[in-house]
């Protein structure tokens, strides 16, 4: 019974480390953009992945629910 539990650990933490470097990866992606293509200036893709966010939030249910449970 504590193997198990422990795999489970095991399997959620490497499922939080994948996704924190997925998120790492694109971030630094987004900075490259930002220089190569937009010379620094890092407000095209703020505001495009604000827009893109929030149209993946809307998608699957035609709504923003998930957007309340900020607060």
């Amino acid at each position: 019974m504590k193997m198990k539990k422990f795999l489970i650990l095991v399997r959620q933490f490497s499922i939080a480390i994948g996704i924190l470097l997925i998120w790492r990866g694109l971030w630094y992606m987004l900075d490259y953009v930002d220089r190569v293509i937009f010379n620094g200036n890092n407000i095209f893709t703020v505001v495009g992945g604000v827009v893109i966010g929030i149209v993946i939030l809307y998608l699957p249910d035609h709504d923003l629910k998930e957007l309340g449970k900020l607060y």
